[in-house]
């Protein structure tokens, strides 16, 4: 079940659908359902979407919405070197800080950071940014947890954590500044309900980006590389913490550009899961 956000022509107010296949969606606010946050925290989740899924609700079609990112007041959070291949992308940045992206990625403790407020997410087809100030900028497709406000994971969706590596490789204390600025955050198309660990793990993850029309990078790996639990993740994000509206959490990335790529003004990124979707974004400078 795919849930995900939206506005028309019709309806300016952000509004919650639920895709009933690739073209159509159903409009659950005719249903009193006025938030994501809401449905989230319901005990009863799956089954209460189901029943949604069973009235004769509005059918809109998917080409004639926009879509928003599926975050509300939730903030968003990510875990780092997750998979072996981000862990040694991490070490070729730098040998300044090589020993440290080895121990955390064999350590208990996570590599756990702050990614954006709500309300600076860039959702599907909106432009997602590369810093003036880099030379060296990727982006990073991403599986994201969706947390209530609970702590419990009861949803997946897509997320693209733009990445400045050359900023991050001169020093590891520069990574709120490689990881957090304007547009660095993508999240969308859907937030997959309704399914576990196991399902998602046997997903594929990747990224395609054009330059003028031409592909100039692909790839892609399992969601099933990520070395550490979901509920894991999780629990870490919420030690210490609350997040009375829930919250989104990146859970890494497996598909790293070779070390001579870098993203230009104009290029277009597809991120896709196939259990989720694909999220487009330009790229503009920031």
């Amino acid at each position: 079940m795919k849930l995900c956000r939206f506005t028309s022509s019709s309806h300016h107010v952000p509004r919650v659908g639920l895709a009933v296949d690739d073209d159509t969606i159903l409009d659950l606010s005719t249903a009193g359902v006025d938030s994501l946050t809401t449905l989230f925290d319901a005990p009863d989740l799956v089954d209460r979407v189901a029943s949604l899924a069973s009235r004769p609700l509005p059918r809109v079609a998917l080409n004639t919405v926009r879509l928003l990112p599926p975050v509300e007041r939730q903030e968003v959070w990510a875990a780092g070197v997750t998979y072996l291949r981000s862990k040694k992308a991490r070490m070729e940045e730098s040998d300044f800080s090589a020993s440290a992206y080895d121990r955390v990625y064999d350590a208990d403790r996570p590599e756990i950071f702050f990614k954006s407020m709500p309300q600076k997410v860039v959702g599907p087809g909106a432009a997602v940014g590369i810093r003036a100030d880099a030379k060296w900028n990727v982006p990073e497709p991403e599986l994201a947890l969706v947390l209530n406000r609970r702590g419990e994971v009861v949803g997946y969706t897509l997320g693209n954590d733009m990445s400045s590596r050359d900023i991050e490789g001169e020093n590891l204390l520069y990574l709120p500044q490689a990881k957090v600025y304007r547009a660095s955050c993508a999240l969308g198309p859907f937030v997959v309900v309704g399914v576990d660990e196991a399902t998602v793990r046997g997903w594929m993850i990747g990224v395609r980006i054009e330059r003028g029309g031409a592909e100039v990078f692909a790839g892609e790996t399992s969601v099933g590389n990520i070395k550490r639990g979901f509920g894991e993740l999780a629990g870490w994000l919420c030690r210490s913490q609350e997040f009375p509206e829930g919250a989104i959490l990146f859970t890494g990335t497996g598909v790293v550009p070779a070390n001579d790529f870098t993203l230009a003004a104009g290029d277009v990124i597809q991120v896709r899961i196939s259990g989720v979707g694909t999220l487009t974004n330009p790229v503009a400078v920031v």
